[in-house]
């Protein structure tokens, strides 16, 4: 009897953990998590259709206690945070004037445009920014840019394939990095082989939500390895980059509920909002919602 008793208990130990990689019957758990959202934009496109207030409405609604936002131009990720400081943890995005996806690495001012809102506000990241080729592998902007951020202990935020995470940890081991997509574009294997490379690196899952959980409910096998393997890495996110994903922020939050209640509720809760706590150390709790 003494060994049975031992051998449930530690049966019941492995699935909270996540070791065993067991999916939860209990899905309901995940509707009340508080929701750090690690991907969020406040475009200028989005100003006059979705004011601060009704992107706090939205956020309440939502059971999104806290969001980590980028903008283009920076100016809605200041005007997001000045309204409610205590759920936006704002970052700088490099977008301004002409400079934008495709090109920002070889405008002339950038570093400085980078430093200057950098000292003027308080981000705490920069980024998200995207590395589309290799001719944007700017080493010097680069440099300068790694250097801003390690001065000021600030993760970068990346979009891009897996090269171009490689080349920046080639450029400082010690740079920090969150994979916005977890590296939208590349395949959930090649995912797990970065992440593996790299102990370090973090990432957001915004709009991979459909690749996590397929359409008959269940984990995508690759992506739960990556979950279970790397569930003190991840953070989801909703990717607000145009109006159509506002109009649809409900249903985008709904959408990584789904897959995070398919988790045990340990691993759920760090990728819900824990890793973000660790992350920026915020308390990020339902409390939150509601409150500015």
């Amino acid at each position: 009897m003494y060994s049975r008793t031992i051998g449930v208990a530690f049966l019941a130990f492995i699935v909270s953990s996540g070791f065993g990689h067991a999916q939860s019957d209990d899905t309901g758990f995940a509707n009340d998590l508080p929701i750090f959202d690690a991907h969020m934009h406040y475009k200028e496109p989005a100003w006059d259709v979705y004011s601060v207030v009704q992107v706090m409405d939205l956020m309440d609604k939502t059971g999104v206690a806290m969001a980590f936002v980028s903008s283009s131009p920076d100016d809605g990720t200041i005007q997001l945070w000045k309204y409610a400081p205590n759920r936006v943890v704002p970052s700088l995005r490099p977008y301004h004037g002409s400079a934008g996806s495709s090109n920002w690495t070889e405008m002339d001012g950038m570093a400085a445009y980078l430093e200057g809102r950098l000292n003027d506000y308080s981000h705490e990241g920069i980024g998200e920014f995207h590395i589309r080729s290799r001719a944007m592998w700017n080493e010097d902007l680069f440099r300068e840019i790694i250097g801003m951020a390690k001065a000021r202990d600030i993760y970068l935020q990346v979009h891009s394939n897996a090269d171009p995470i490689r080349w920046l940890y080639d450029l400082d081991p010690d740079v920090k990095i969150i994979w916005a997509h977890g590296g939208l574009g590349e395949s959930a294997d090649t995912i797990y082989e970065t992440m593996a490379a790299f102990p370090n690196l973090l990432a957001d899952t915004s709009q991979r939500e459909w690749s996590i959980l397929g359409p008959d409910g269940t984990l995508d096998p690759v992506w739960r390895r990556i979950i279970f393997d790397f569930q003190d890495r991840l953070m989801v996110g909703s990717d607000t980059w145009v109006n159509s994903q506002w109009d649809n922020y409900g249903s985008i939050i709904d959408s990584n509920r789904r897959w995070l209640g398919r988790l045990p509720r340990v691993v759920a809760e760090k990728i819900a909002y824990e890793n973000a706590e660790r992350t920026f150390g915020r308390d990020i709790t339902t409390k939150l919602i509601g409150t500015r």
